[in-house]
């Protein structure tokens, strides 16, 4: 297997919740040299600086100061978060068995999830004598299942399944001996008294890399996981001596990103801004030189419904970076920013594809919308294609994992200077 394939379903292995996500990310900054900062304290940046910052443990932006004078930054957002079963507090339901309660996190596909293992993973607050901190703790082993119904109690399960989410997903976690367990071990996994926790189930299934040719890669969250990498490793690869290359991953996209660590929220236009006073730049003429990519994944055409895809913008798997576009903005893509992004992968040899929904199905909104917002800049939506989004097990391309590398070096690797309507890419 390609070595850099190998590392990304390394990473989709520990990426067991949003919050595991974020810590791999940091581990992996924190190896190229990069320093957490806190938001509660006074920042001294310096000339050739690496530096993160980390919000609600789910969320991460890290920057990096050039040498010399910077003249804007160079931006990508991407999210952490994917959807889910998230615990209820008191979850924990006796009887007969030993069932688990939770509620839906996002726009899931609900079916694959029965009849899989599944582990728990997230945050817990501890007791401490001050107060509470944060510990992210794990389960890994086959914790509970959410069982199907047999079909001769279901008949009708193939042609329509209505779910009441307060009773079909509950998972199964043992007899009624097993009550109580799950919280003892959580408790002994977090080394203290929880107060509070954000717990979510996920499968136990780990990355695979299939196909004749190993063209497929399958795994838990490659939406958004898939960009969060590729992202990543562009930042950790490209820089330029005249911008402030920034890598922002956020929480709560599959909820509508308003949270204190979301897109909607202030982490990333008060880090800019913070960032430009320290510096002693004049904050909007940065901007003004600046250019965000929201990274997020699309549709491939689908093997067994092509007529679900819009016919002259479909991309397939393995087929390259796609530029997503929208009349309503859902997707912020214009001439401008598409024309930036195909100059920056030209000059990288990156294959490219456009990205439309059917003009007769509603599509969903990212990141890039929303931050625009509170940043106005140059903003183009890409991501990679894949089929069964939103499902527990997606399926993506190998290849496009490299191309997303390559493509966010490049991105990382440039600087834009705006002047009377004219951009240059440096």
């Amino acid at each position: 297997m390609n070595q850099r394939i190998e590392n990304f379903c390394n990473f989709l292995n520990e990426a067991h919740s949003l919050y595991h996500v974020t810590a791999s990310v940091a581990r992996l900054l924190e190896a190229e040299g990069f320093r957490r900062l806190s938001e509660s304290d006074d920042w001294e940046l310096i000339s050739g600086g690496n530096y993160y910052i980390c919000r609600g443990d789910s969320s991460i932006v890290a920057f990096r100061i050039p040498k010399n004078t910077p003249k804007g930054f160079m931006i990508t957002s991407s999210h952490s978060d994917h959807p889910s079963f998230k615990l209820k507090e008191n979850g924990e339901l006796g009887g007969t068995y030993t069932r688990l309660a939770t509620e839906k996190y996002g726009g899931m596909i609900i079916a694959p999830w029965l009849d899989r293992p599944l582990g728990v993973a997230g945050r817990v607050m501890v007791e401490t004598p001050e107060g509470v901190r944060s510990v992210l703790v794990d389960l890994d082993r086959d914790v509970a299942l959410i069982p199907n119904l047999a079909i001769h109690l279901n008949r009708n399960v193939n042609e329509s399944c209505n779910w009441n989410l307060a009773v079909d997903t509950m998972a199964l976690l043992g007899g009624k001996d097993a009550y109580g367990k799950l919280t003892a071990a959580l408790d002994e996994a977090a080394g203290g008294k929880i107060l509070g926790h954000d717990l979510y189930l996920y499968v136990r299934q780990k990355a695979t890399v299939w196909g004749f040719d190993e063209e497929f890669i399958s795994a838990q969250a490659l939406d958004d996981l898939y960009c969060v990498w590729g992202c990543t490793q562009g930042f950790l690869r490209g820089s330029h001596p005249e911008a402030v290359q920034v890598l922002t991953i956020l929480d709560s996209e599959e909820v509508g990103s308003n949270s204190p660590q979301g897109a909607d929220s202030t982490l990333l236009s008060g880090t800019l801004e913070r960032i430009s006073r320290e510096l002693e730049v004049e904050h909007f003429r940065m901007l003004a030189n600046s250019m965000v990519v929201s990274a997020d994944n699309v549709h491939a055409v689908h093997p067994n419904h092509p007529e679900l895809s819009d016919p002259a913008n479909a991309p397939v798997v393995n087929g390259g970076v796609c530029i997503k576009f929208n009349a309503a903005q859902r997707y912020t893509t214009d001439g401008l920013s598409a024309a930036l992004l195909r100059r920056i992968c030209e000059n990288a040899g990156v294959p490219l594809q456009t990205y439309y929904n059917r003009a007769d199905l509603k599509g969903g909104a990212t990141l890039g919308y929303i931050s625009l917002n509170h940043v106005s800049i140059p903003s183009v939506d890409i991501g990679l294609a894949q089929l069964a989004m939103h499902s527990c097990y997606e399926t993506a391309g190998t290849k496009d994992v490299l191309y997303m590398e390559d493509a966010m070096t490049a991105f990382y690797s440039a600087c834009i200077q705006c002047r009377d309507g004219e951009y240059t890419v440096m």
